[in-house]
């Protein structure tokens, strides 16, 4: 039996630096469609360098397989929720819900205020319902299609969205994230909760200030007759109601009650298939194959757009651009980057080159700054590497947990700056799970979106500045109390 050998930094740094030459390739190759194919293949390549070192030290083909399935196995879930967004996105603006936000949107959100309304609204319902997956394939493609039709930036706008959905998911008692954080390091929930505030309301009015200037700034593109262009069209296309928003509504307080995210998604998307039938019957009947019946026609073209999407025609560039969207086959891209990506990620932890890397950046820690910003280091690291959020708080979790009892800091500290790093970061990566999602669901490039994701890029930030100032950490005697 051959033994296995403990992998040297050089065995560790390998895969790392390969990875980071062959993404830069792509991108350089394939700008923003190097996540339609091209850094699928990167990872690909990726694992099999780290399969080499791993056999070179000793493991078996047997441990990659396991760890591969069981890496995948964990975003079995992410995946289901990706595919049912995509169904969920389609009936949506083939119902008219999506048109209908958007034709309120456009008539109440002034673009002078629309970034910083667009990132309130969304931190608001994200707190509410702990979920920042469903705040962006619900009011996020409406606040988009919005920005569209006003003229507005959609990478602003998406990282208004993103910016207000992560930190309503980061300080939401029902977030799995908020959740799973305080549970590794063996902290209140409730008072990690507390303790985060300290970081992240201030990153927040930042992001808000500066969404704010940039909407005075704007240059609205779109003139007031081709704004009432644009609602004409989409009354013509499609019945706007009040009563299509009852979905929405339905899918939210499911949120809220704690409904499973699979559940509350597939049961949206067939809601929306349903009120196609009744609000939208007769612009579909009217685009229906002659000498089909009525029922066909309508339950055909549901289906149709549950799996491939609406397709829009209506003539207006942006308009079609906008609704031309939807059906779970368009998540099929994005599922095969989580699973090239996890497959990396799984392969690098089971071979231990990532808890080489980490051991390496602990020995070089000095104080207690230098300690928050390899913990912040390591989970952007880990975000990168193993391309899931719930593995970028776990793993350095549990290798920084002694080291921040040893230097009389409480476990509070860690967690909170687990999601200042782990959490919030993982949208701003093409290829991790969350950076996946919003790219496919909010039509927006990650690289695109993530110079204005401006509450995710303050964060770590302000985290650091705590670290090293030693402002607002709490010292292990204290306990665990941080109302004071």
């Amino acid at each position: 039996m051959t033994e296995v050998k403990q992998p040297s930094l050089l065995d560790a740094m390998i895969p790392i630096v390969s990875l980071i030459i062959m993404l830069g390739s792509s991108v350089y190759f394939f700008g923003d469609s190097s996540s339609s194919g091209a850094n699928q293949i990167v990872l690909m390549i990726c694992t099999a360098i780290t399969i080499l070192v791993g056999i070179k030290n000793g493991h078996r083909w047997s441990t990659f397989e396991k760890s591969i399935v069981k890496g995948i196995s964990m975003a079995m879930v992410a995946i289901l929720i990706l595919l049912l967004v995509g169904g969920l996105i389609g009936t949506w603006i083939l119902s008219g819900i999506v048109p209908t936000m958007i034709y309120y949107g456009m008539n109440l959100l002034s673009p002078d205020y629309f970034y910083v309304a667009s990132c309130l609204i969304c931190a608001v319902i994200a707190i509410s319902i702990g979920s920042s997956w469903t705040v962006a394939g619900t009011i996020g493609i409406a606040l988009i299609g919005t920005a569209g039709a006003l003229g507005l930036s959609l990478e602003i706008t998406a990282g208004a969205i993103i910016s207000g959905a992560y930190f309503g998911d980061k300080m939401s008692p029902l977030s799995d994230t908020t959740n799973l954080a305080p549970a590794v390091t063996g902290t209140n929930l409730f008072d990690h909760i507390q303790h985060m505030i300290w970081t992240t309301a201030p990153s927040l009015v930042f992001a808000c200030i500066i969404f704010l200037v940039l909407g005075l700034n704007a240059d609205v593109t779109n003139e007031l007759t081709t704004l009432q262009d644009t609602l004409n069209i989409l009354q013509s296309e499609f019945t706007i109601s009040l009563w299509l928003l009852i979905p929405l509504l339905a899918v939210l307080a499911m949120a809220m009650n704690k409904v499973p995210a699979i559940a509350t998604i597939f049961i949206g998307g067939l809601l929306g298939g349903v009120f196609a039938i009744i609000f939208q019957s007769e612009q579909i009947l009217a685009k229906a194959p002659e000498g089909i019946s009525a029922a066909s026609a309508l339950l055909t073209t549901v289906w149709k757009t549950l799996f491939d999407g609406y397709s829009s025609s209506t003539g207006n560039a942006v308009i079609d651009d906008l609704l031309s969207r939807g059906g779970m086959s368009s998540m099929l891209t994005t599922i095969w980057l989580i699973i090239t990506a996890l497959a990396f990620g799984a392969v690098l932890e089971c071979t231990g080159l990532l808890q080489r890397i980490v051991s390496s950046i602990l020995s070089m820690v000095k104080g207690t700054g230098s300690l928050i910003a390899a913990t912040i280091g390591t989970c952007i690291g880990s975000n990168i590497l193993t391309a899931d959020q719930y593995m970028a708080i776990v793993i350095p979790g549990r290798m920084y947990k002694l080291e921040f009892e040893r230097r009389g800091l409480d476990a509070i500290n860690l967690s909170r700056t687990l999601e200042d790093s782990a959490t919030i970061t993982s949208p701003l990566i093409p290829w991790n799970t969350c950076g996946a999602f919003m790219a496919s669901t909010l039509g927006v490039a990650t690289f695109a979106y993530l110079p204005f994701a401006f509450f995710n890029l303050i964060n770590p930030v302000i985290s650091l500045i705590y670290g090293f100032t030693g402002f607002k950490l709490i010292p292990i005697q204290e306990g665990n109390t941080v109302a004071e």
